[in-house]
């Protein structure tokens, strides 16, 4: 099992869901936390719901650091409109994220080794930064010398997710379009997002 892999299957059964929806996912099996007192789950306070909350939010894309996630919201509640909505608009906007969607990667985190190893286009631009936050109408694509690459085919054949509607993407070519920023409601998230409980969280 690779690192990455088992990085995924921790945080699913450290959070008690199955995150990213995948069946091999250890929480199918066994539903509780790890450990001796796993199964002795007791009933959540206000606080416990709020963190759990932003560790899925920040489990699902890639496990980031509190100090990234935290900027992401202090850069959310900046912004006008609905901060919950906001948060998901940053975090769908990260190029990781991107690549995810478009099946480049089977994972986030595939997604970002992909990124950092220089595989991945913008624009016709290289770009190996994983929180590069794409626009609307960016052209995001598999850089010519990678489209060979066997993970990334492997990643566009898998049929356990769809591209979602927000993302334009042609599969054999490995090159599509980040159409619209995507709303909560958009997104195909395997388990509940409250970006709403994030903000309590944080406001605390």
């Amino acid at each position: 099992m690779s690192k990455r892999i088992a990085a995924k299957h921790k945080i699913d059964r450290r959070l008690g869901v199955n995150l990213w929806g995948v069946s091999k996912s250890p929480i199918n099996e066994r539903n509780y936390a790890p450990g001796q007192h796993g199964n002795n789950r007791k009933k959540p306070t206000d606080y416990g719901i709020q963190l759990l909350a932003k560790q899925k939010l920040k489990g699902y894309y890639g496990n980031l650091t509190e100090r990234q996630f935290r900027r992401i919201y202090q850069k959310a509640s900046q912004m006008k409109g609905d901060t919950s909505q906001n948060i998901i608009a940053l975090l769908e906007r990260r190029l990781d994220a991107v690549v995810y969607r478009m099946k480049f990667a089977s994972t986030v985190f595939a997604a970002r080794q992909l990124i950092n190893h220089g595989h991945v286009v913008v624009n016709g631009k290289s770009v190996n930064i994983a929180s590069y936050l794409v626009k609307e109408g960016d052209v995001v694509e598999i850089r010519e010398k990678s489209k060979q690459n066997t993970v990334i085919i492997e990643a566009t054949q898998s049929a356990e997710r769809d591209v979602p509607a927000y993302i334009d993407v042609d599969l054999k070519s490995l090159k599509g379009t980040f159409v619209n920023v995507p709303k909560l409601e958009d997104v195909p998230y395997p388990v509940v997002m409250e970006p709403n409980i994030v903000i309590e969280y944080y406001s605390r």
